[in-house]
């Protein structure tokens, strides 16, 4: 994917016979899609949205270039992106993209180096950033204000404040393993 480009949503199942179709939106406010139309796929093609409405977990869309169920069930699963000139900038200075995220060097408060991000999850408990660190496992670094006291975008960089033994590959237990 192009750095300029930001993955804000997929497209989801079909809903209905009309064409309309489920969105995951990975933005802050989900209707904010609508402020970001038209949307573009990896491959090119550009989609706009003319509505959207909540449902459960999703959204429901009709789009502009989906005029019945089939083409939207070819549609499933597709990344939809837009340009970062195009997202406002964050009103707290604790927001990041997770693009803006991922390449960063991740260095020990004492300025040891640890690794670098290559990626960022929420497994629904908070963000996480998955740092692979040279000759050693990657490691997850929850990415709260403690454990990551300070972010330098511009300096490519990122401060880790974590317990001495954290990093540390000691194999667990045969009582504690799966």
């Amino acid at each position: 994917m192009p750095s300029d480009l930001v993955l804000v949503a997929k497209f989801g199942a079909a809903h209905g016979v009309r064409g309309e179709v489920r969105i995951k939106s990975y933005t802050q406010d989900p209707q904010a899609l609508l402020d970001y139309s038209p949307l573009a796929t990896r491959d090119g093609r550009l989609f706009h949205i003319e509505s959207l409405r909540p449902a459960r977990e999703v959204l429901v869309a009709r789009i502009t270039e989906l005029k019945d169920r089939n083409a939207a069930e070819a549609v499933t699963n597709l990344d939809l992106l837009v340009p970062k000139d195009r997202i406002p900038p964050a009103e707290d200075e604790d927001e990041f993209l997770h693009s803006d995220l991922i390449d960063l060097k991740a260095y020990s408060v004492a300025g040891d180096f640890i690794g670098t991000i290559t990626a960022v999850h929420d497994f629904g408990a908070g963000a996480m950033l998955d740092v692979a660190r040279k000759a050693r496992k990657s490691v997850l670094i929850p990415f709260t204000k403690a454990m990551v006291p300070e972010v330098n975008v511009a300096g490519g960089r990122v401060s880790v404040d974590c317990p001495p033994d954290y990093f540390e590959d000691t194999p667990r237990p045969p009582e504690d393993r799966d």
